[in-house]
């Protein structure tokens, strides 16, 4: 039998990329045969993860915000360049702009996120980049981590994927947890949530 032809994925980014990063550090590395990261789009012109992606020979494409007023135009400007490429499965990596209904019907359950908490826990709207680790400090838990899940019409309200704790110290500063969450958790449990829907999909259609 014929090797599977890897699920051509986009990566949608809106500033550093350091998820985007773990995830071509984990294709260089052969963690993820199933899955092939083709599109990098960003919201942001200026976006860093652009210079990741052009780095890796991965094609970009910028839809900055500032020109597309509202869901639904946003959504009319992605859906075409996603299909143009041929994408099979989307990735939203730290990606700061909502998912409109064309794209999310176009790709239902074959768009994944990555939330920096352990879901049900400081997620929903509001609940991104640093304010998630400044709400679990002032909460005072114990635990935190990461979540990888579907993406649908509410905020981080997708099936869950897979989760990954990590342990809140006593000097944690926002910051300093938000690397801890990524190290130990995001750039674990991206690659592995990608590759295992990939996986699935191949499986779901032999």
């Amino acid at each position: 039998m014929n090797a599977a032809v890897p699920k051509r994925i986009a990566v949608l980014v809106s500033g550093g990329g350091t998820n985007l990063q773990a995830l071509l550090d984990a294709a260089s590395r052969g963690l993820m045969p199933h899955a092939d990261i083709v599109l990098v789009v960003s919201s942001c012109k200026d976006a860093f993860a652009i210079e990741r992606a052009k780095k890796a020979n991965v094609k970009t494409e910028v839809l900055d915000t500032s020109q597309y007023f509202g869901v639904n135009a946003y959504d009319n400007a992605l859906l075409p360049v996603l299909l143009e490429n041929k994408i099979d499965i989307v990735v939203l990596a730290g990606f700061l702009v909502i998912i409109g209904k064309k794209v999310l019907g176009a790709y239902k359950d074959r768009i994944i996120n990555v939330h920096p908490s352990l879901i049900p826990s400081f997620c929903g709207d509001g609940y991104y980049g640093l304010f998630v680790h400044e709400a679990a400090l002032k909460r005072g838990v114990k635990v935190t981590g990461a979540t990888v899940h579907l993406v649908n019409e509410i905020t981080d309200g997708g099936k869950i994927l897979l989760q990954k704790s990590v342990g809140i110290k006593e000097n944690d500063t926002p910051e300093i947890l938000q690397r801890r969450v990524m190290e130990q958790a995001e750039w674990i449990i991206l690659p592995e949530a990608l590759e295992l829907i990939c996986k699935e999909e191949v499986r779901s259609y032999e």
